[in-house]
């Protein structure tokens, strides 16, 4: 994970967004020691790289049947406190992290992805407090009103950073009439950008642009570079800056984004 996010950074990728994954079961984790290690790695690289976290493990519940949806199902639920939830977030100490502004529907028949108002709140403070700028995940409009509403009690600080999470079902369609009350809603001031899945992925780095946004692409929303072409994110940065270029605009490095985003670059604890 972290050779990949070293190569994705010298492909022109200015920030890298990472998950973990158990080296023996290849599962979803959020062990601390495994976000530790992929970051220890990454900054001791010869490159530079504005890091991302996610922190939105542990908000996880898959009920049982139609008929019987309680006891949940323990195998897919995963439902943590709001400091565990960012115990990596507080020793690693990354630039920035992801906060998924509200709980949500996913594909699957009966797994919900949880973030409770309460929970938000939380986890914000958490990480403001830390000086770590959140990534405010927005999956559809309803997200960034609570967003902003976050902003107003001081949870979050303006301007905020916003990810527009397009095509995810069941959260905003990638249309793009849906994009652009989704790029609407943004508050004025405020810095995002914004993904679809699969073979989207592309067409979605020109109309972020087109919208005066920014830019994510990689594996965890798209693992194919063309059809029966399996990618590495390296390949897909280096596609989305030959997009980005074509359409006249810029592709920014690390420093330009502590600038603009007023990050603060830290150490990790201990």
């Amino acid at each position: 994970i972290a050779d990949s996010a070293i190569a994705a950074a010298k492909a022109g990728a200015a920030v890298v967004h990472c998950h973990v994954r158990d080296p023996e079961t290849g599962a979803p984790s959020r062990d601390p020691k495994m976000f530790r290690e992929v970051t220890d790695r990454i900054r001791e690289s010869d490159t530079d790289v504005v890091l991302n976290l996610t922190a939105g493990m542990g908000g996880d519940i898959t009920f049982g049947s139609v008929e019987a949806p309680l006891p949940v199902n323990a195998a897919g639920t995963d439902m943590a406190g709001a400091t565990e939830r960012v115990a990596h977030i507080a020793e690693c100490r990354p630039e920035i992290c992801t906060l998924d502004c509200g709980t949500m529907n996913f594909a699957e028949a009966d797994y919900v992805m949880t973030n409770t108002p309460g929970m938000l709140r939380a986890m914000g403070a958490m990480m403001t407090e830390l000086g770590v700028k959140p990534e405010i995940e927005a999956f559809d409009t309803g997200h960034l009103w609570f967003a902003k509403q976050l902003v107003v009690e001081g949870i979050l600080t303006s301007p905020a950073l916003v990810q527009l999470c397009m095509g995810v079902p069941w959260g905003a369609p990638d249309d793009l009439n849906t994009f652009m009350a989704m790029v609407n809603n943004v508050p004025s001031g405020w810095t995002y950008s914004a993904f679809s899945l699969g073979r989207h992925q592309m067409p979605y780095v020109a109309a972020s642009v087109l919208a005066g946004g920014h830019v994510r692409v990689g594996l965890e929303d798209n693992l194919m570079l063309g059809r029966g072409q399996l990618a590495t994110n390296a390949e897909l940065v280096a596609r989305a800056v030959e997009i980005i270029e074509s359409l006249g605009a810029r592709v920014i490095g690390p420093d330009e984004v502590r600038a603009k985003l007023d990050l603060t670059k830290q150490a990790p604890v201990g």
